[in-house]
């Protein structure tokens, strides 16, 4: 097997089953393992291959001849995903990136590190797209819009021309942002919600139109507001 194709897989809960079935059958990578960390790890094997301590994993899997995904979805905001993606390269591993070959992606669009993007995911021209970012199936990245890293969003989500999206940020089903609006760091847009105007950082928008919470995005996620 090609050491450039071999890609372990931090996680095995539902997202890392689903990332297991799509880079196996939908892309050049070959999946050889799992990566838990030690105080979640239950289990040694997940689909006939090993799953290992996260902490230890390069003794098992080394880092110059595997690739690495991290497959956990919006815990804690984000920031579950965004700790162990950095723990990870750290480790000297390689991030790789899944899009999927139903997605369309615009020729001069671009989609970061550690990225998983879904079936009927459209991104147009001049989009971005940061570092571990989740894009489910369905959604519409509008032109010239950019998408912090570390940022999730679920399905149906329209985010329209020449909007920015913050860092951390999380958007429920069918949410929407209106053209050139600007979502600052960990917001989270509740399903259904359509955001007119520009957010303020940690809020929690929910409505159409979205209007903040009183309740901040960190205490809904109990964090700290480490940014």
């Amino acid at each position: 097997m090609d050491a450039s194709r071999r890609i372990v897989i931090v996680g095995d809960g539902e997202f890392a089953e689903i990332a297991y079935e799509y880079f196996n059958h939908d892309s050049p990578y070959d999946v050889v393992g799992f990566a838990v960390e030690s105080s979640y790890l239950k289990r040694s094997e997940l689909f006939g291959l090993p799953v290992v301590a996260f902490e230890t994993m390069e003794s098992r899997f080394p880092a110059a001849e595997h690739g690495v995904f991290v497959a956990i979805t919006f815990t804690q905001l984000n920031r579950v995903r965004r700790r162990l993606l950095r723990a990870a390269k750290d480790k000297g591993y390689r991030p790789v990136t899944y899009v999927s070959s139903k997605a369309f992606i615009w020729r001069n669009a671009e989609v970061g590190e550690n990225c998983f993007v879904f079936e009927s995911n459209v991104v147009q021209y001049s989009a971005r797209i940061g570092n571990n970012v989740i894009l489910w199936s369905g959604n519409h990245i509008g032109h010239r819009a950019v998408i912090g890293n570390d940022t999730f969003l679920s399905s149906q989500v329209v985010v329209s021309g020449f909007c920015r999206i913050g860092e951390g940020c999380f958007f429920g089903v069918n949410s929407c942002v209106a053209d050139k609006v600007e979502i600052a760091d960990d917001c989270l847009i509740g399903a259904g919600a359509v955001v007119l105007k520009n957010t303020e950082r940690g809020k929690i928008y929910r409505g159409n139109p979205a209007v903040a919470s009183s309740v901040a995005s960190y205490t809904f996620f109990g964090i700290a507001n480490d940014r």
